[in-house]
């Protein structure tokens, strides 16, 4: 069965005051880990660059497999009229999305991790496979591309020419648009996590529905990727990109990050209502494996620190001040470099 969104969607009812009654939670890193956490340079480098990285994407795939034999999140399918999303859960913490025109049952899927878990999708809801977006060349977003293309021969391959994105068949610039069957993507070109990143909008405006943002490792759940192959500035350009595009669009990120990057903007904002709210909402989602995409940019203004970097608030919790004459985007990259900081210190505790 599908969710159907009524409207510009509210974020769901978490309770008032405090954990929920039998919830303890406690903040642990016993969660699947994101391979680029430990990253120095040389790491990166190894993990993006070579051979090594692909021999560790594999095993990655073989353990979660292992470990997640039904995927690590129960995913709630949404549905507007001529369109189903389905958030596939892959790996440790990735989300692949199988993107279907239900006039039509053709298809796209974004950033298929595992091959084997997309074409089970595929072949579950009876669809052809036409595209695969890839938001960046990460193997964790990208390994599937190879498998998959044998499998669907006509099927094509998009992303940016600027990351070396397996089997890429058509590369594409800012701003071009895609159609799938009726559906029509856009690609935004985001640098930052990587220099050819890239986010894919769907248009739901011809389905009645809002935009819906798939912001690969741009964007979380009240977090934001790592500026891998970028600066500050840069981060802050792209993710500007994102918030440009209105508050009812729908957020579908790369990753199950939603605890830990709520309860780290807890710590910076301890008096923002509406982030407690979304933890507390968070903590079950996650105690009963439920995934907590998607959320809407209208919301993570409210909560996502990296979204909140023109607020006093926050800002004033960083212990930071705009300079006489500094440019306000310039002291925006400032804070921005500094969440980024903090967050980084609390992923190593």
């Amino acid at each position: 069965s599908c969710h159907r969104p009524a409207g510009q969607r509210a974020s769901p009812e978490p309770g008032s005051g405090g954990l929920p009654e039998g919830v303890e939670y406690i903040p642990t890193r016993k969660k699947g880990k994101n391979p680029m956490k430990p990253v120095g340079v040389a790491w990166y480098s190894l993990y993006a660059r070579t051979r090594l990285g692909y021999l560790f994407y594999q095993r990655q795939v073989k353990k979660a497999r292992e470990r997640y034999p039904h995927g690590h999140s129960v995913p709630q399918p949404y549905c507007f009229p001529g369109v189903k999303i389905l958030p596939i859960p892959v790996l440790s913490n990735n989300y692949s999305y199988l993107v279907i025109d239900t006039g039509s049952s053709h298809a796209a899927v974004i950033d298929p991790s595992d091959p084997l878990a997309v074409q089970a999708a595929i072949e579950e809801e009876g669809v052809m496979l036409e595209a695969i977006f890839c938001t960046h060349k990460h193997w964790d977003h990208s390994g599937g591309n190879e498998a998959l293309c044998q499998k669907h021969n006509s099927c094509k391959v998009y992303g940016s020419a600027l990351d070396a994105i397996p089997q890429l068949t058509n590369p594409l610039a800012d701003r071009e648009k895609v159609s799938v069957g009726c559906l029509t993507f856009e690609a935004l070109a985001t640098p930052g996590h990587t220099v050819g990143h890239m986010v894919y909008v769907l248009d739901g405006g011809p389905f009645g529905s809002p935009p819906c943002l798939f912001s690969g490792d741009l964007l979380f759940l009240a977090g934001c990727g790592e500026p891998f192959e970028g600066s500050p500035e840069t981060m802050l350009a792209s993710l500007d990109v994102a918030m440009g595009l209105g508050e009812d669009t729908l957020l579908w990120p790369g990753h199950e990050y939603a605890l830990e990057c709520l309860t780290f903007a807890s710590l910076l904002e301890q008096d923002n209502s509406a982030l407690e709210q979304k933890l507390q909402w968070a903590v079950q989602q996650r105690q009963e494996k439920r995934s907590t995409c998607p959320s809407t940019l209208g919301e993570e203004q409210t909560y996502n620190p990296f979204l909140r970097t023109h607020r006093p608030e926050l800002q004033e919790a960083l212990g930071l001040w705009q300079g006489m004459g500094e440019d306000p985007d310039a002291f925006r990259a400032r804070v921005l470099k500094e969440v980024r900081r903090r967050k980084d210190l609390y992923q190593a505790t």
